[in-house]
């Protein structure tokens, strides 16, 4: 307790002595000081502010097609190939541009194969896509798949070149 009293009456002569011979001005003519220190600007320099026009906002720039290609598949695979990785590659610059754009990967087969096979199929491959997109930085709350194995087919023909076609992943912007 006397440790904290001689404290006390320490801190008392200290502030005492320090603000000895100050004088404390009013706000108001400290104000006033540093209004009084600022340079003074030429009247010719004032008026030439004054006129210069108000920004005007800019101009909407027209926005980016965006344009997101599909992908194609071996048969009977969903592994991504080479020419399906460059693609997706673009595809995921182009969705990283555009935050705000949301979209649907429709996995597809060709005819070939039952009906339950092809729509696991699709699946699979749809889900290929997007993982590479989430592995590339895009969100997956954005991507949404489906499936509709040989319903929706591009080329109606029944020969390898029409199932080739067939055999791919759509990205459609919803």
């Amino acid at each position: 307790m006397r440790l904290l009293t001689v404290c006390l009456v320490m801190l008392a002569l200290t502030v005492t002595l320090g603000c000895h011979g100050k004088k404390i001005r009013p706000l108001e003519e400290r104000e006033q000081v540093e209004v009084e220190k600022q340079p003074k600007v030429p009247k010719a320099e004032r008026e030439a502010e004054e006129k210069v026009p108000p920004i005007k906002p800019l101009e909407p720039v027209e926005q980016e097609q965006i344009i997101l290609q599909s992908i194609h598949f071996d048969f009977d695979k969903y592994n991504l190939t080479d020419q399906a990785i460059a693609t997706l590659t673009r595809n995921a610059e182009i969705l990283l541009r555009h935050p705000d754009v949301r979209i649907v990967i429709e996995g597809h087969c060709d005819e070939r194969g039952t009906d339950e096979y092809n729509l696991a199929l699709g699946e699979k491959r749809a889900m290929a896509a997007r993982d590479f997109l989430v592995r590339f930085g895009i969100e997956k709350s954005r991507i949404s798949i489906v499936s509709y194995g040989e319903e929706r087919p591009i080329d109606p023909s029944h020969n390898e070149e029409a199932w080739a076609r067939n055999r791919r992943a759509e990205f459609v912007i919803r």
